[in-house]
């Protein structure tokens, strides 16, 4: 811009512009606030206090921090073993090498698959091919993510059972995972006359049930306590039907003796070498069912 332009800037802005603003600054805050103003905000702080103590939060919070008795927090699988999950990580890398060669099945069978806590029929899909490559039949129990039981959901459940019991018209094998299989044992023992066999993979169903590294989270996720499950259930009474457990030293995230279970609370217990999570693609996992699955009486 030319020099003489600039100069003439100066003479033009008092034209369009006033040469003060007006300024109008806040008034100054009192150096102390009055007292009406600090009791109606402990008013409301303490407002606010109750209505999350009466909240449906505070209660989940509460069931997640409940004490646990040191006997049973010596008994959980330790922090090491829980680190040794992340082995699933990776199975996407190793699952397109691995390969398996799955004999036929003299004995097909049909089979419901009962996932584990927090996880969908997704999650067990590579588990089922294997068993489908073998000839065995093998279902989705028809309820999503697992989040946790309730009367609403076994009635479902149930009735799941009782359809695939008329349609393929023989008992059916129930096959859980974690959580899954404690399912699965009391689906036997409502309808023992629709089931072949249960087989439990990491189920604790023996012990405390506080012996494992998720209770804490089952709590809050659930909203009930694992002592008070929404279902009446006595989780270490045999089903009356063949009952197998399979569990591993190598769980990282339940107790292997509460997997295992006691003699009484099971027909047999198999032990592997696999990860908690190893339980639905471990190549050990998958032999030992059909193993299982061969010698089942319809």
């Amino acid at each position: 811009m030319p020099r003489n332009r600039l100069s003439a800037l100066p003479e033009r802005l008092p034209e369009r512009l006033p040469r003060r603003l007006p300024v109008r600054l806040p008034a100054p805050l009192p150096r102390r606030l009055p007292g009406q103003l600090i009791a109606a905000a402990a008013a409301a702080g303490a407002r606010a206090q109750e209505a999350y103590a009466r909240s449906e939060l505070a209660r989940r919070l509460a069931l997640a921090r409940e004490a646990c008795p040191q006997e049973v927090e010596s008994g959980k699988p330790r922090l090491l073993r829980l680190v040794g999950e992340a082995e699933v990580l990776l199975e996407p890398i190793r699952r397109p090498r691995r390969q398996l060669e799955i004999p036929a099945s003299s004995n097909p069978q049909v089979v419901m698959i009962l996932p584990g806590f927090g996880t969908r029929p997704g999650r067990m899909r590579y588990l089922a091919r294997q068993l489908e490559a073998a000839g065995h039949i093998t279902k989705r129990w028809g309820q999503g993510r697992n989040w946790g039981p309730d009367p609403d959901r076994f009635a479902q459940l149930e009735a799941r059972l009782a359809a695939l019991h008329a349609r393929h018209g023989r008992k059916v094998v129930l096959l859980g995972w974690s959580l899954g299989g404690l399912y699965a044992r009391e689906l036997a023992k409502r309808q023992p006359q629709a089931v072949a066999k249960v087989i439990t993979m990491g189920s604790p169903f023996s012990g405390s049930p506080r012996a494992n590294n998720v209770w804490r989270a089952y709590q809050f996720i659930t909203g009930h306590s694992v002592d008070a499950p929404p279902i009446p259930a006595d989780l270490a009474q045999k089903p009356p039907v063949e009952t197998v457990a399979l569990w591993s030293p190598n769980d990282g995230v339940i107790a292997p003796r509460c997997a295992a279970g006691r003699p009484g609370e099971r027909d047999r217990a198999l032990a592997l070498r696999c990860t908690h999570m190893g339980f639905t693609y471990d190549p050990q996992v998958v032999f030992a069912l059909l193993e299982e699955l061969e010698r089942t009486r319809a």
